[in-house]
């Protein structure tokens, strides 16, 4: 059985998060916030953090789990709806800026 903890609407494009994603999956969780703690990418290395954090609370809290085991099993970064923006050109023309959000979901399980 699996801990599953998932963020909507993170205001970082998926394609940044799954670069991150990459560098701890498959890793401890202890590991894992090591190796984000020093991630050069800070707003999203917190994001991840953080739902790492509350997965291990989780844990922490049904004593179904040894929380020196828990792995970083799965994580991924699924499109989040796109936020539509207007930026101001020369001669009265306007470009459009797409900020893009992702969904992140990270699940732990026991090794």
């Amino acid at each position: 059985m699996a801990i599953t903890v998932k963020n909507s609407r993170v205001g970082v494009a998926p394609r940044k998060v799954a670069q991150v994603c990459d560098l701890i999956r498959n890793k401890k969780a202890s590991e894992a916030l090591k190796i984000l703690r020093f991630c050069e990418k800070k707003e999203i290395a917190i994001v991840l953090s953080k739902l790492i954090n509350s997965g291990l609370a989780i844990a922490s809290e049904s004593d179904k789990y040894d929380l020196d085991n828990l792995v970083v099993s799965t994580i991924y970064a699924n499109e989040g709806p796109t936020l539509k923006r207007v930026q101001p050109r020369a001669q009265g023309r306007a470009f459009r800026v797409r900020k893009r959000t992702s969904h992140v979901l990270v699940e732990l399980k026991e090794a």
